[in-house]
Order: structure tokens, then C-alpha cells, then sequence
């Protein structure tokens, strides 16, 4: 994975070999310890974990992509669209958006201090996720300030506009009985418009027992996501907590990393993952805010969906 021309030493002169740096690179992302604790526990200096750490994070973005990406098949999507429906019915579903903050210790004195300061008075980066029912990520985008509103994100990212241009979720449309059909698309909370393509809850307190009933069933389906990312903050600890004065312009790289290593341990069907707690809580603190944009295809699509699910429970 890691090119072999750089040489790192362990403190007694001995070369790093191949393997260490590895571990020494897993081990700082895993653990989220300090430069120097991990350079103590391996008997190298703390500047030589920082620079192989960073050798793999750029090993891992030059090699390591293909472990992210949208579905490139009908077979992969019609997988993911079966195992969401098995959920709690939703068809033709291809994907759970969520956003996560990565929170950051940064001193006062920094001049773009408030830029990153968000509505929790945290410090703070978004991660947005897009994922798949078996919790990879398949569609990512970090890097914006935790103060961005989660539409905001979504409305800017390449996803969007590829959807837009009907390039993506753009696949087999599901043909209902009565003449309507349900297209691809994928669910998100309120903290999203309503769009031809991206399904939230109703909103509102006296919901009918059908549109209720849908909002329960959306929000089991919807837990996929904020169990990935929980997952994602529990086994890469950098990304966990409060990080110390991070470098905001490798901080990104660093996060998209982490999400390929995430996806490589499903991949791999890792034992560890059945010993990671199954928590929800994320983004522990943040509240929900609501979007409230609506657009006309995306309540259909939305009415069509709650029907076709309320047509299966009473059938």
C-alpha cells in the first residue's frame, strides 16, 4: 500500500519496516492517542508517527478509493434496494443520508476561528454520509464548517447535481398496480428538503395513522446510517472527541480515510464489528433542525410510498 522510499527509524536506528508503519499509522487513527503515546508504545519519535501516519492517509486516497463508490451495476443496486425493502418495506430504496460533527479544539487566537464555530458553540467539521444497508458508506463529503445547514451541504455536493441531471438514482422505476411508480431515491430526517429523488418525514403533530405509520417505518430504515456513523466515530478515534489543533486542510483526507477503512472492515466481515456497541448516538448534543423545503414530485413520490406501504400492511 505505502511506497517504499521513504525511511523511518525507530528511535535505536532499526528501519521501520512495511508492516510497522502500517500498524503505527492504525493504531494513531484507531486509537486517537497522542503523538507521543504512540510513539513511546512503539519506541519511535513522535515527528515519525505524524509523517507515516500522513504517508498512509495518502497511500490509502491514491489505492484505496474503489472501497468507496456509488453502485456501478443493476445487480450491486438491486442487492441494496432488496436489503432495504427487508428493513421495513420501503421500495425501491438506495441509500440513508446523515451528516456528523467532527468537533475540534482550536485556540482563540486562530484568525479563522469563528469560521469553524458552529450553533452548539462547538468547533467543528461535517462529515455527510450517504449509506448502504449492510452500513457502508457509499457517497461522502467533509470539509464544510459544522455551522452549514445539512441541506446547504447536500444542495452543493456532486451527488445532488448528478441527480439533478438525472444521471444518478436514475435506474429502474417501480411499476405500482394503480398505474403509478416509485423511482429511486434515497431517505433522510427533516434536517433535508423534500425532493423528487430524497424522501423525509411528515411533519406535523396530528399526522393520520397512515402518514404516522410511514414516518415509523422511515425512521427504522433511516437507523442504518446513524448506526454507521456511530460506528465509524467508535472504531477510528481520531475522529472521535474533541481533536487538538488539527490541520483543517488535512482533516478531510484524514476523515475520508477513516470512511474507507470502515468500509474495508465490512468487506472484510471483521469479527471486531459484532464487539462495537450498537449505539445511535453519533453527534452527541445536536439537535435537529428543520428543513421545511418541499417540491411537488417529492411529495408524490412521498404519498406514493406511504400508500403502497399502507396498501402491504392492510393486504
Amino acid at each position: 500500500m505505502m511506497t517504499k522510499s521513504a525511511h523511518f527509524v525507530f528511535t535505536d536506528g532499526k528501519p521501520m519496516s512495511l508492516y510497522e508503519q502500517v500498524a503505527v499509522a492504525l493504531r494513531r487513527l484507531g486509537s486517537g492517542e497522542s503523538l507521543v503515546t504512540i510513539g513511546d508504545s512503539f519506541g519511535v519519535n513522535h515527528s515519525t508517527v505524524s509523517q507515516v501516519t500522513w504517508r498512509f492517509v495518502e497511500s490509502m486516497e491514491e489505492r484505496g478509493l474503489h472501497h468507496l463508490q456509488w453502485p456501478s451495476t443493476e445487480v450491486e443496486m438491486n442487492e441494496i434496494k432488496s436489503k432495504f425493502e427487508n428493513i421495513q418495506g420501503l421500495p425501491n430504496c438506495c441509500g440513508v443520508i446523515d451528516v456528523t460533527h467532527i468537533t475540534m479544539c482550536l485556540p482563540a487566537s486562530e484568525p479563522s476561528c469563528n469560521v469553524w464555530l458552529d450553533h452548539k458553540k462547538n468547533h467543528s467539521m461535517v462529515l455527510q454520509a450517504i449509506v448502504d444497508p449492510d452500513m457502508r458508506f457509499r457517497d461522502i463529503v467533509t470539509g464544510w464548517p459544522g455551522k452549514m445547514q445539512d441541506w446547504l451541504i447536500f444542495e452543493s455536493s456532486n451527488f445532488n447535481k448528478l441527480c439533478e441531471k438525472g444521471e444518478r438514482l436514475n435506474g429502474n422505476k417501480l411499476q405500482l398496480y394503480e398505474g403509478s411508480e416509485i423511482r429511486e431515491y434515497i431517505i433522510g430526517d427533516s434536517g433535508y428538503p423534500l425532493l423528487p429523488y430524497l424522501v423525509v418525514p411528515y411533519e406535523g403533530k396530528e399526522l393520520s395513522e397512515q402518514k404516522a405509520q410511514f414516518n415509523k417505518q422511515h425512521l427504522a430504515t433511516r437507523m442504518v446510517a446513524q448506526r454507521a456513523l456511530a460506528r465509524l466515530k467508535e472504531m477510528w478515534k481520531i475522529i472521535h472527541g474533541m481533536m487538538w489543533r488539527p490541520d483543517k486542510h488535512r482533516l478531510p483526507r484524514i476523515i475520508l480515510v477513516c470512511c474507507v477503512l470502515h468500509n474495508i472492515v465490512i468487506d472484510l466481515k471483521d469479527e471486531l464489528q459484532g464487539e462495537l456497541s450498537l449505539s445511535h448516538d453519533h453527534d452527541s448534543g445536536y439537535h435537529q433542525l428543520v428543513c421545511g423545503a418541499v417540491e411537488e414530485k417529492g411529495l408524490a413520490l412521498r404519498d406514493s410510498l406511504s400508500h403502497c406501504l399502507n396498501g402491504r400492511l392492510s393486504s
